[in-house]
């Protein structure tokens, strides 16, 4: 890494990877080295804090414990608000206190926070941040499909405020951000330099995890960003080789590294092994760059644990309980990203088409993997439909809508001037949270499970939901007893079940809890927490490193089920490439 590190490091790929982990090590290795390091993450769902064990805010601060090496994260809800500030202000005064209002309503919307976001995002990479100078810069992205669409941005707005000069988006007026435009391109060319920025994508040794990488360094090629390089996490070596589970993991793991896909071959390639222990802290950081430090500090942990087997019901139950209950309603999986909301959807939906059930199965998430999960089972049950929320596909939906309702009557520059108006960015969100109310509304007459994106994006949809849902009690006259927004809908516990899936490990355990007391604050109360992967499920496990692990997971486990969650459930590790399938014949054997 030494003299070859150009000024700005990206790290992206599929959720839960370990991109924070990878990022922090990065910068702990380049401060060690004495450069003046800046850890940045554009993550809604953000935890540098406690990887790092050290405070993190929403302004420059010093890491505990290291020189040199400093850390910020962007906060979307703030980034928002100073937005809004920014456009209001020079009205004040000039404009009646209810259109200042009115400006404000309309930038409430999800796009705004993102815009908003960026903004701060840019200011780095474009050089216009105050005090100290950085060596390097390093971005700890959020999960991919909201990587990209930030990349995307500097483009999209660009083009909007060509073509729509004198117009106003959700964003306010475009004037606000035609100011900018010096810093986006300034901000678009160092990205596409290969002598400033490098781009990190991050997987893990499984199919599904590098078929994302491998969309995404396409993507970004797409975006004229060139200068990549491949890490691959997590990487398994059986120390055990009687252990059955820990050779297959092992032999899967191998696998899929000699069939990376083509375009990743072209990549500079790095692995890095599945470590006993959960790397928080500097020390443990250091250790991903470092086996003899790696090596020391497992031998600090006793080799000799004893199996901590945890009993959790499964899936088959959270169902079983379901369909005594009900004949339809709403089953939302919601988490981090990577923490198998995915394979949760697909496996309730299909035990209950198995059970007799109409059943709609969907994703809002833009990386959309719910195929790649339901091509394993080959025949599908005749009452199980799959879709997807597809933004792009959504979007000409509505903007085909919208032309078609107000421009029937236009003359041919009026239907031209709506176009450009429908070119805003902002179209897409609202154009996804109409087809998201649409699945929410079907959950009167069948069974709508809903994979969700990765917690920022999931909780951007929820904002615009309730938005929408404010939006209604104040431009309706019906009384609101006789009807309900998709928003009462989530909050209705009798008509939703929200699962939160978590791993068992603790970053992803206070994520998912982070998770929770936001929709708590937004009147939505989880009906269960669901633990995917769960090692000290198994019985049996002979393999050190894996009993490591699975010991790890007990006090992990007891957290959840004792201080946050009114039900857990869980799912096995399954060492299998077909996870689905195995995890629906495991569940058939235990009826």
């Amino acid at each position: 890494m030494k003299n070859q590190t150009t000024p700005f490091l990206f790290f992206t790929g599929k959720g839960g990877v370990g991109k924070t982990s990878l990022a922090c090590a990065t910068a702990i290795n380049l401060a060690d080295e004495g450069k003046t390091v800046l850890l940045v993450s554009t993550d809604p769902a953000s935890n540098l804090q406690d990887v790092l064990e050290s405070d993190v805010y929403e302004e420059i601060q010093p890491i505990k414990g290291i020189n040199n090496l400093y850390a910020i994260n962007i906060d979307p809800t703030a980034s928002a608000e100073a937005y809004r500030n920014r456009v209001i202000t020079p009205f004040k005064g000039v404009l009646p206190e209810e259109e200042l209002l009115k400006i404000r309503e309309g930038l409430s919307g999800a796009c705004t926070t993102e815009i908003a976001s960026f903004d701060e995002f840019a200011r780095f990479i474009a050089g216009e941040h105050d005090g100290i100078t950085f060596d390097v810069i390093i971005f700890d992205t959020a999960p991919t499909g909201h990587t990209l669409r930030l990349l995307e941005l500097p483009a999209a707005w660009s083009s909007f405020t060509e073509e729509n000069p004198d117009g106003a988006s959700c964003l306010g007026p475009t004037s606000a951000l035609k100011s900018s435009k010096e810093r986006y391109n300034k901000v678009v060319n160092r990205l596409r330099d290969a002598n400033q920025t490098t781009i990190y994508i991050v997987s893990r040794a499984e199919k599904s995890s590098l078929k994302e990488a491998s969309r995404t360094s396409d993507e970004l090629i797409d975006l004229g960003m060139l200068n990549q390089k491949l890490y691959v996490n997590g990487v398994f070596k059986a120390l055990d080789k009687q252990d059955t589970i820990a050779v297959k993991m092992e032999q899967q793991a191998a696998e899929q590294l000699n069939n990376i896909p083509e375009n990743l071959r072209k990549l500079p390639l790095t692995t890095f092994p599945l470590l006993p222990y959960n790397v928080l802290g500097l020390q443990k950081l250091r250790s991903l760059f470092n086996n003899d430090l790696q090596q020391s500090i497992a031998a600090q942990q006793s080799s000799n644990q004893a199996a901590h087997v945890v009993n959790l019901a499964g899936l088959d139950v959270f169902v079983n309980e379901l369909t005594a209950q009900q004949n339809h309603g709403l089953i939302l999986t919601m988490g981090k990203g990577g923490v198998g909301k995915t394979l949760a959807a697909s496996a309730i939906a299909v035990m209950l088409a198995q059970k007799g059930f109409d059943v709609h199965l969907t994703t809002t998430d833009p990386a959309a993997h719910i195929q790649f999960f339901i091509k394993q089972l080959g025949a599908l049950p005749d009452n199980l439909f799959i879709d997807r929320i597809d933004p792009k596909v959504e979007t000409q939906r509505y903007t085909d809508k919208i032309v078609g309702q107000k421009g029937k009557n236009m003359d041919e520059a009026g239907k031209k001037l709506l176009l450009e108006d429908l070119k805003s960015p902002c179209t897409e969100e609202v154009a996804v949270f109409h087809a998201f109310s649409k699945a929410i509304n079907e959950a009167k007459r069948k069974f709508v499970v809903i994979d969700t994106a990765p917690t920022g994006h999931t909780l951007l949809l929820l904002d615009t939901a309730g938005s929408y849902h404010k939006d209604i009690l104040r431009n309706t006259n019906i009384d609101a007893s006789h009807f309900k927004t998709p928003y009462m809908v989530l909050q209705d516990q009798s008509i939703s079940k929200i699962l939160l899936i978590s791993l068992p490990e603790t970053t992803p355990m206070r994520e998912a809890a982070d998770l929770q007391d936001d929709l708590k604050r937004a009147g939505i109360k989880p009906y269960a927490w669901v633990v995917n992967q769960s090692l000290s499920m198994l019985n049996n496990l002979t393999d050190p490193l894996l009993r490591k692990r699975a010991s790890a997971e007990g006090n992990v486990i007891n957290t959840i089920q004792q201080s946050l969650a009114d039900k857990t459930f869980g799912i096995p590790f399954i060492a299998e490439e077909n996870l689905l399938p195995a995890l629906i014949k495991k569940y058939s054997q235990t009826v």
